[in-house]
């Protein structure tokens, strides 16, 4: 059996430490910068260890953070398996939290890795999406935010004017319109004292400029739409009540690869739409709330579409009624089912239209290893 040179890689904006070891070896320890110049210089140590050591397989890995997966890229590229783990599944104790360096960080995911290489335990990987997803999630995601950002706006505004006895006219709306705007500026600034009417009018400056840019993301959004890896599902997405061009966008992009997914318990549990389970003993039948995992953004959207679908939808309408059975408290667990039915729902009409392979990433441990040694997924 070939030897195989494995190392875990505790990774921060300025540094990498990495513990290392050839099979049951005694773990080794190298740190580096991290630039594009030491990344380079690691991988070739790598590379030139494996070859002194008469190895043909180096697995690598990492904890998924806000760095991303440049890493992981030029790992691949340079022929080197490297694996991006899910910081909320890798194994973490009380004790372990308090006493946290970044050495025990990197022993930690090492020891993962021998148990993945040595004994055929399953790693917590994440799905690593290809360069051109990243880059359209980072349009919608934006557009998200934006939103997020305008509500912000709003609500600082509408409470800022209730301080101060403005009483709303009785045309108001929750979806604001120009009419608002005006009535900001015209009616209520020159009411106010000068302090408080500065503010005010830097708040709707601000409101004016993020509803500027949200016009600019649209247009992107709805043009990256056409593009041949999203045309034939965003079509049939769209066609259901409920769902706009945002949802139907945030949903491609955020899903990825839609054969990586085998079932709609599968789809359910990446969108954090499934009950946790509390069993244990005796009791084998012990669930609670939802887990809440996976992609929030989504999550959002789809209770909006959700939401929408139930007051245009009769079927929508008539599952929603159905699940509350008249009962107040029973709201929210209403609202999960239908936003649950509603992504499998989307999951199925999209996986009929295809999938682009510019929407495949890198997957699991072995269809990684099969890709590097030259095998077929």
């Amino acid at each position: 059996m070939s030897k195989v040179i494995m190392a875990g890689c505790d990774l921060h904006d300025r540094s990498m430490l990495i513990r290392y070891a050839v099979d049951v070896g005694e773990p080794q320890q190298w740190t580096f910068k991290n630039d594009a110049t030491d990344r380079r210089r690691m991988i070739e140590r790598l590379k030139s260890l494996a070859k002194k050591q008469g190895a043909n397989r180096i697995v690598f890995a990492y904890e998924a953070s806000g760095l991303g997966y440049g890493l992981a890229d030029q790992c691949h590229d340079a022929r080197i398996e490297c694996h991006v783990l899910s910081p909320t599944h890798l194994p973490k104790t009380r004790k372990a939290a308090k006493a946290k360096t970044d050495a025990k960080d990197a022993q930690m995911l090492l020891e993962q890795l021998r148990g993945y290489v040595l004994a055929g335990n399953k790693l917590p990987v994440v799905w690593t999406p290809p360069q051109r997803l990243r880059e359209d999630r980072e349009l919608v995601r934006a557009r998200i935010d934006l939103a997020d950002e305008t509500t912000r706006i709003k609500n600082k505004l509408l409470s800022t004017i209730k301080r101060y006895g403005v009483v709303r006219p009785s045309w108001y709306a929750p979806r604001w319109t120009k009419r608002i705007v005006r009535w900001l500026r015209q009616d209520v600034l020159p009411t106010l004292d000068l302090a408080v009417s500065a503010v005010l009018e830097q708040l709707v400056d601000q409101y004016e400029q993020l509803i500027a840019s949200q016009a600019k993301l649209d247009k992107a959004i709805k043009q990256l739409s056409r593009e041949q890896r999203y045309a034939g599902a965003f079509q049939k997405l769209i066609e259901i009540k409920g769902v706009g061009v945002l949802t139907a966008m945030s949903f491609l992009t955020e899903m990825g690869d839609l054969h990586r997914f085998d079932n709609r318990r599968q789809v359910a549990a990446y969108l954090g739409l499934c009950p946790s389970s509390h069993e244990s003993g005796e009791a084998n039948d012990r669930k609670g709330r939802i887990t809440r995992q996976g992609p929030a953004r989504l999550r959002r959207v789809l209770c909006q579409a959700a939401w929408t679908s139930v007051v245009h939808c009769e079927q929508a309408q008539g599952d929603y009624h159905r699940i509350k059975q008249g009962q107040k408290k029973r709201t929210k667990k209403a609202l999960v089912a239908l936003m649950r039915k509603l992504g499998i729902r989307m999951w199925h009409l999209a996986m009929s239209a295809g999938v682009s392979s510019d929407l495949k990433g890198r997957g699991g441990p072995n269809e990684l290893a099969k890709s590097l040694t030259g095998q077929s997924h």
